[in-house]
Parts: structure tokens; C-alpha cells; sequence
């Protein structure tokens, strides 16, 4: 089973992303979604963002997986 977990984009340089998962900052690989901005929730899969997520699908999700981690 895969997993993809969202993140708020908070840098970008060079195809690459520090995203933010609840505030753990990781580099991720962005080549693969257009248009992303700084501020962006994208879905990261493996280091790679797959794809770019509505603020309010990405925070529902969050929220879904707080309260099954408890």
C-alpha cells in the first residue's frame, strides 16, 4: 500500500520545495506538478509532489489523520 501525505509548500528553488508537514520541513521534488506557489498544499509521495491540493481538501485530510494517530 502507498501512502501520499499533504504539505504546505513554504520555499522554492530550483524544481525543488521545502514543504511543511505540520511542521516538520522537508526538500521536496516539484517538477512534476505546474504552477505551484509558495503557500500551496501539494500531495508528496515518495519525495515527489504529485500533485497540487485545494487548502481545504489538504486541511481535512490533516485533521482526518490526527484523529486516527489519536
Amino acid at each position: 500500500m502507498c501512502l501520499a501525505v499533504p504539505g504546505e509548500v513554504v520555499r522554492i528553488e530550483d524544481g525543488r520545495g521545502e514543504v511543511s508537514f505540520s511542521g516538520v520541513k522537508r526538500m521536496v521534488d516539484l517538477r512534476l506538478v505546474e504552477k505551484v506557489q509558495v503557500g500551496d498544499y501539494v500531495l508528496v509521495h515518495a519525495g515527489c509532489a504529485i500533485q497540487v491540493l485545494p487548502r481545504e481538501e489538504a486541511e481535512e485530510t490533516l485533521r482526518l489523520f490526527k484523529e486516527i494517530m489519536g
